[in-house]
């Protein structure tokens, strides 16, 4: 019984040192406080270092024939390139000129994508030129024209026309040997 009067002693304790903290907030005499900021803004300034100077940009020519080092443009694990890369006796002439084709050609964006992912939107011209307008499956709108690549089996456009563009893959057949394949993107109607 005796804890509620010394809950109560305390409270008031508590209540009491609290009231004469805020007597102090609410005094209006800020003259310390100004004697400080004036006494800070009258020492002198410093001197500031100078800046270091810039040094000039030294460009890097990569020379890609320097067997030692790695082409920047190629992919550490590119599969099929590896793949297309074994020889034997038995391959043939056509086999040999796509497997040249594989490995010299640079890769392009569209290459990453399936080619049933990709949709053609549409045509456009210029100067006799035709160009297909390509939308990934991220939504982002690419356009190709004819000798471009498209899809993960080295499609390479051969002919763009207004309702389809026609592609010759390259892939492995059930006997393990290269061919060419037809394939067809057709304009979509999304």
């Amino acid at each position: 019984m005796m804890i509620a009067p010394m809950r109560a002693t305390l409270t008031y304790l508590t209540l009491a040192i609290a009231c004469i903290g805020l007597t102090g907030c609410l005094s209006r005499d800020k003259s310390d406080l100004e004697n400080y900021a004036s006494e800070v803004l009258s020492r002198p300034g410093g001197r500031i270092d100078p800046l270091p100077p810039i040094k000039p940009y030294v460009a890097y020519l990569y020379q890609s024939g320097d067997a030692e080092r790695r082409d920047p443009f190629r992919s550490f694990f590119d599969i099929r390139r590896k793949e297309a890369n074994i020889e034997t006796e038995q391959t043939t002439e056509k086999e040999k000129q796509l497997i040249k084709e594989m490995l010299t050609h640079n890769a392009e964006e569209l290459e990453r994508s399936e080619l049933d992912s990709l949709r053609m939107v549409g045509i456009m011209e210029n100067n006799d030129e035709l160009w297909g307008i390509i939308r990934d499956f991220a939504g982002a709108v690419h356009r190709i024209q004819i000798g471009n690549y498209m899809g993960t089996n080295f499609g390479k456009v051969l002919n763009i026309q207004e309702d389809r563009i026609d592609l010759r893959e390259i892939v492995k057949n059930p006997q393990g040997r290269w061919e060419e394949r037809q394939a067809t993107v057709a304009l979509s109607e999304e």
